[in-house]
């Protein structure tokens, strides 16, 4: 599973309705509304390093009121979510 997270700069009258449709793409987990010089975080997880392509430019990026998007690639991750579900598996 590849993620990325994609910081979007968006039209600030129109954020409810651009995190929507960006949330109804295949491919994005969540989409997170956030303080700061981004207005949106998307979490995109896809299977290989080629579907970023379809999902981020492809979709992400047309839809109306996306004005800039900036991807960052994940190589690991570190969670205690995910550490907390191994030991509740019995895996040590």
């Amino acid at each position: 599973m590849i993620t990325a997270i994609v910081l979007i700069k968006t039209s600030v009258d129109r954020i409810p309705e651009i995190a929507e449709a960006i949330a109804a793409i295949e491919g994005v987990s969540e989409v997170y509304s956030v303080t700061g010089t981004h207005d949106l975080v998307a979490m995109v997880r896809v299977r290989q390093h080629e579907d970023l392509a379809e999902v981020i430019p492809g979709q992400v990026n047309k839809v109306p009121g996306v004005e800039h998007t900036e991807t960052h690639i994940a190589f690991r991750t570190y969670s205690q979510h995910d550490l907390e579900a191994a030991f509740a598996l019995g895996l040590e």
